[in-house]
């Protein structure tokens, strides 16, 4: 396809192919039904100092959230996209926790000995740092060790770089319940029975415990989620989380401070949200509880 610039500007004609490559790939549905980029800028829809045009933030049935000042992209697209950062974030850090926590947990119930002591041990040591000064410390830092200054990292490398953060510092709990429930069930006669039938250790470890050990691991992954996405959040608040362009929740509440005595509605949409999806999801884990653990209180 040949393309002719005829009066126009390349960086107007980039931005024109960019949203026709997008087209191409699929957008989410939301994008679909309003028709709108989330990294699409409303400016025409801001008066002279920045601030969107209309009540409540320039709510309207074009954005029915309003616009976001000083940069004028919607705020409902922002959070939508930003939910789906938050919730990968927090989904992929509470299973790479659970890996951890299972495999050292079982690792540690199982041989028992000077390895359950050293278990033991390291994860004393892991939860005597202090986690979320930890991450507000080691994240700049590796980040400096991989790019330069000038060098603006991907977004996908922070949000790996998160991951990492929240699973390598967040299995301590895990592994302790699982050792805890492989201890009580080592002993128990059905493991016994299959060791007597000459059964091996992997048969043993993945065939008899951990099918058994699945309703509080589950349990536990629920009610990490909640707590990643507040950190998450955090993390963003203090302007060393996901980067831009990728939405997120806790940097819209960061970009949202200047404009707090203005626009109130800025600040609220975004916090509202994270406190609804918290909320949900420490509902939903206590729900799990109850039902999972045959001993709760009904």
């Amino acid at each position: 396809m040949k393309v002719e610039i005829k009066h126009g500007s390349t960086q107007v004609l980039l931005s024109n192919i960019h949203k026709e490559a997008l087209s191409k790939r699929g957008a989410p549905l939301l994008g679909r039904l309003t028709g709108i980029d989330p990294t699409d800028k409303f400016v025409g829809r801001l008066n002279d100092f920045g601030m969107p045009i209309g009540y409540a933030g320039g709510i309207s049935t074009d954005h029915w959230l309003g616009l976001e000042p000083g940069s004028g992209r919607d705020i409902l697209l922002q959070l939508v996209y930003g939910l789906r950062t938050s919730l990968f974030i927090a989904f992929a850090s509470a299973l790479l926790a659970s890996f951890i926590g299972v495999a050292v947990g079982v690792l540690a119930g199982w041989a028992r000995g000077w390895l359950d002591s050293a278990v033991n041990w390291l994860i004393d040591l892991t939860l005597a740092f202090p986690f979320l000064i930890f991450a507000l410390a080691v994240i700049p830092i590796l980040q400096d060790r991989f790019y330069t200054e000038r060098e603006a990292p991907p977004p996908a490398f922070r949000v790996a770089l998160i991951i990492a953060t929240f699973g390598l510092f967040s299995w301590t709990y895990t592994a302790r319940l699982v050792r805890g429930q492989v201890i009580s069930l080592r002993e128990r006669e059905f493991v016994e029975a299959a060791r007597a039938a000459g059964a091996g250790t992997g048969h043993l470890l993945f065939r008899q415990l951990l099918p058994n050990i699945w309703a509080p691991i589950l349990v536990t992954v629920s009610l990490n989620v909640p707590q990643f996405i507040a950190i998450e959040a955090a993390l963003a608040f203090v302007n060393i989380g996901v980067t831009e362009p990728t939405p997120d929740l806790g940097r819209m509440i960061y970009n949202s401070i200047g404009y707090v005595a203005s626009d109130p509605w800025y600040t609220l949409f975004p916090g509202l949200t994270i406190f609804l999806l918290v909320l949900a999801f420490n509902l939903l884990g206590d729900a799990l509880r109850d039902s999972l653990d045959p001993r709760s209180t009904r």
